[in-house]
């Protein structure tokens, strides 16, 4: 039986996107939803990592940046689900 989605809001810092709210369960992205931003990237973003282990989503995006900025939108993600593992103790 599927647990039912956990799911956390994440204020971003250095992006365009704002905020990012994200369900996950059993370890797993079941649907992210990201505010401003760039609305069709974030879209790609939201059709690739759906389903997607947590751990391979924070393995692949962490550290990517966007131009001259430290951060990036997906990076951000990889932040947000750290935090989230922090905090259930995953």
């Amino acid at each position: 039986m599927q647990e039912q989605p956990k799911v956390i809001q994440y204020q971003t810092s250095g992006t365009c996107c704002q905020l990012m709210q994200v369900a996950i369960s059993d370890n797993k992205i079941v649907d992210v939803q990201f505010y401003g931003g760039c609305n069709g990237n974030l879209q790609g973003i939201r059709s690739l990592i759906i389903g997607m282990n947590i751990d391979d989503v924070i393995e692949r995006l962490q550290g990517i940046t966007c131009g001259p900025k430290p951060t990036s939108c997906p990076d951000q993600l990889a932040k947000c689900l750290i935090e989230f593992k922090q905090k259930v103790g995953v």
